[in-house]
C-alpha cells in the first residue's frame, strides 16, 4: 500500500513539475523587474538585499502555516510562487553583483538555477532540465507541507524553512558565481 501511495505522489509531482516548467518559470522570470533588483543591490548592498528576500520568503511561509489546513489550501501555492520569486531575485542580485550587468536572459538564468539546485545542467537548456528544476523545488516544498497543518507551529516551521532555503541558495549561487562564469547556452 505504501509503495502505491509513494508512486502516486511521485507521479503527481512529475505532472505538477511539467506544468510549472512549461511556462511558469518564464512567467515568474519575466514579471521580475531586473532594474529594481539592481537598484536594491546598489542601495542596500548584496547581503542586505538577500536578507530582505529571505524575510519576504519567510513571511509567506508564516502565512501559509499559520492557520493549519484552512490557510494551507490557499497559502501553499502562494508560498511556492513567492519562494521561487525570492530565489530568482536573489540569484539575479548575485549575478548582477558579480557581473556588473543587471540584464540577463532566461536561458542563462535557468542554467544557474539548475546548477545551484544540483540538477544536471550542461550548456544546453532543455525541457528535461527545466522539469528537473521544477521537480526539485516541488519536492523541497512538499516535505514541509505536512508540518504546516498544525497552527502556529506550522507558521514557525514554514517561515523558518523558507528563510533558511533562501539563505542557503544564496550561499550556493555565490559559490557558483565565484567558481566559473556562465557559458552561453542554446535552447532546444
Amino acid at each position: 500500500m505504501k509503495i502505491i501511495k509513494f508512486t502516486k505522489i511521485r507521479s503527481d509531482i512529475k505532472v505538477q513539475a511539467q506544468k510549472l516548467s512549461h511556462e511558469g518559470f518564464k512567467q515568474i522570470f519575466e514579471h521580475i523587474d531586473q532594474l529594481k533588483i539592481k537598484k536594491g543591490v546598489d542601495k542596500m548592498g548584496l547581503d542586505r538585499f538577500i536578507e530582505q528576500c529571505a524575510c519576504l520568503a519567510a513571511g509567506s511561509g508564516i502565512i501559509s502555516g499559520s492557520g493549519g489546513l484552512i490557510t494551507m489550501v490557499v497559502g501553499v501555492p502562494m508560498d511556492f510562487v513567492n519562494l521561487i520569486t525570492q530565489q530568482f531575485r536573489v540569484t539575479m542580485a548575485i549575478m548582477y553583483y558579480n557581473k556588473g550587468s543587471y540584464q540577463m536572459g532566461f536561458e542563462e538564468f535557468m542554467t544557474l538555477i539548475a546548477t545551484s539546485l544540483k540538477v544536471e545542467a550542461g550548456v544546453t537548456l532543455t525541457k528535461t532540465m527545466i522539469e528537473g528544476i521544477a521537480e526539485k523545488l516541488l519536492m523541497i516544498l512538499g516535505t514541509r507541507t505536512a508540518e504546516r497543518l498544525v497552527p502556529v507551529v506550522g507558521a514557525v516551521i514554514g517561515g523558518t524553512a523558507n528563510y533558511l532555503f533562501i539563505k542557503r541558495m544564496a550561499v550556493s549561487v555565490k559559490k557558483l558565481q565565484l567558481a566559473a562564469p556562465t557559458e552561453p547556452i542554446q535552447v532546444f
